[in-house]
């Protein structure tokens, strides 16, 4: 006789209703073969180039009459045992033409589900959904599902990861959004005009090749030095535009919402309670505007940017959605280290600063492109104190606070004294803050 429980997981299993991606995804799982053939080329190019010069037009024409139905047959064939179903507990998803992989994602630790739309999917009205889970680097996908489709099944996710009971859940609908910031056009174009990191690459790209060219008279030495640094050009000014093109901020309970992209649409959403630490960028062209970025370190997740530019006072008010109950400080509140600290970094010393707040550990570094990095004292993992040979000598250390995010944050050159008892009462904050913290949770 079989157990309560068995029972019951039978009676689910039985009532599980599988369902598949949209009918267009074959169409984009056809070029994995063609992805294939692309990267051996590109591994080897002259093993490639000898095996094309031995081909025939007969043999050409052969090996593309079997190769594109081939093809056409492996996306329809991957798509078709492709299932996906939403239990009680987890989301289940099933892949594999020939080595099967089923992933059973925990509802309770779902973190963020993010929307991307790129060029030919939005043209062909379909989307992507990004599962964000927590412990886990990589992210599951489903792609690609019609655009309704996709969000109300992000909306039924993310309700059921809240704790909403299943039948209910896909009644909730997808929670109300209050937009904190959108930032136009003409004012990011300005921003990366206004950057010395765009200034830089093109500068280094325009130049370097012609050098190359005068010492060594090689076209393969200029394309591979140029060809990179047009491309590191263009990824900071050009690829960054179009990317955080019609940036926009909301504020929902599942957490901040951001939407951006001018050829690919993104949506994606901030954790509630899974932020490390939130960076203030100032470069030195932006503050006469009073503008500065905003950057992220999401435990378990990609998110790094919550800010493109924006002015400082608007650019607070939307970090107070990630970090509730946190003011910043401002940049006269912050400590500078002792002025003997420039025996051991001339110049470079008077862009460290320091300010302990009740909330955040909160350190800046920088002269020419300021950064200020706060950190929830519930945050941190651990605290350190290192101290060189000449930094003993001139009686100041570094304290270095670590957070969940695998990243680090740095109080540098601060007296000695200060420094061991900052170690102390730092370790007693997180403990202290760690107890009082709110749980991480959807909605709550």
């Amino acid at each position: 006789m079989a157990a309560p429980g068995a029972e019951d997981a039978v009676r689910e299993e039985k009532a599980l209703v599988e369902r598949r991606l949209h009918p267009v995804t074959p169409f984009r799982r056809a070029w994995a073969p063609v992805a294939v053939i692309a990267g051996w080329a590109v591994h080897d190019p002259n093993q490639a180039q000898e095996q094309l010069t031995r081909l025939t037009t007969t043999a050409l024409l052969i090996g593309l009459a079997v190769f594109v139905p081939g093809a056409a047959l492996y996306g329809f064939l991957s798509w078709w045992f492709t299932h996906f179903a939403v239990t009680d507990t987890e989301l289940r998803i099933r892949t594999g033409l020939f080595f099967r992989r089923t992933a059973h994602i925990r509802l309770d630790r779902l973190q963020a589900v993010d929307v991307t739309q790129p060029l030919l999917a939005r043209v062909a009205g379909v989307t992507k959904l990004k599962l964000d889970v927590i412990g886990t680097d990589k992210k599951d996908e489903l792609a690609y599902l019609g655009e309704g489709e996709a969000r109300a099944l992000r909306a039924e996710l993310l309700a059921r990861a809240a704790g909403f009971a299943p039948e209910t859940a896909h009644e909730v609908g997808e929670a109300p959004v209050r937009q904190l910031l959108h930032v136009p056009a003409r004012v990011l174009a300005v921003s990366l005009v206004l950057t010395g990191a765009t200034w830089g690459s093109l500068a280094a790209a325009l130049v370097v090749p012609p050098l190359l060219w005068f010492a060594t008279h090689s076209v393969w030495t200029v394309l591979a030095t140029g060809v990179p640094l047009l491309g590191a050009a263009g990824a900071s000014s050009v690829g960054r535009f179009v990317g955080e093109y019609d940036w926009t901020v909301g504020e929902s309970p599942d957490g901040l919402r951001i939407d951006h992209g001018l050829l690919d649409r993104t949506h994606e959403t901030v954790p509630p309670g899974r932020v490390q630490t939130v960076r203030i960028v100032e470069p030195l062209l932006w503050r006469r505007r009073g503008w500065v970025r905003v950057e992220l370190d999401v435990a378990g997740s990609s998110n790094s940017v919550l800010v493109p530019v924006a002015p400082r006072e608007v650019a607070e008010s939307v970090i107070a959605g990630v970090l509730p109950g946190v003011t910043v400080p401002s940049p006269s509140s912050l400590n500078r280290p002792p002025r003997r600290a420039g025996w051991c970094m001339p110049f470079w010393w008077r862009g460290y600063g320091l300010a302990v707040t009740d909330t955040v550990f909160a350190a800046r570094h920088g002269l020419l492109r300021r950064s200020l990095s706060l950190v929830p004292h519930a945050k941190v993992q651990s605290v350190r104190l290192t101290q060189g040979p000449w930094e003993r000598f001139k009686g100041v250390a570094d304290v270095h606070v670590d957070t969940g995010a695998n990243k680090t944050v740095t109080a540098r050159l601060r007296d000695a004294e200060e420094a061991a008892a900052l170690l102390q009462a730092q370790a007693d904050r997180s403990r202290t803050g760690r107890r009082e913290a709110r749980p991480d949770r959807w909605m709550a």
